[in-house]
């Protein structure tokens, strides 16, 4: 459960697992996408950014 500030209704809302339609790791963040309770689809980026790959060394 998190709190957000709607744009679309202006109001801040408690936002439940149930109201959570994705969560995706991106080269952005973890990007969450949920249906506040006005009904406007929102995505909230969180987490530390990715901002290399790590390197590998395959074994001989």
């Amino acid at each position: 459960m998190f709190d957000h500030i709607c744009p679309a209704c202006n109001k801040r809302q408690l936002i439940f697992p149930s109201q959570v339609t994705s969560v995706v790791n991106s080269d952005q963040g973890i990007e969450v996408s949920y249906t506040c309770w006005c009904g406007s689809s929102q995505t909230w980026v969180t987490g530390r950014a990715v901002t290399e790959k790590a390197q590998v060394a395959a074994a001989a």
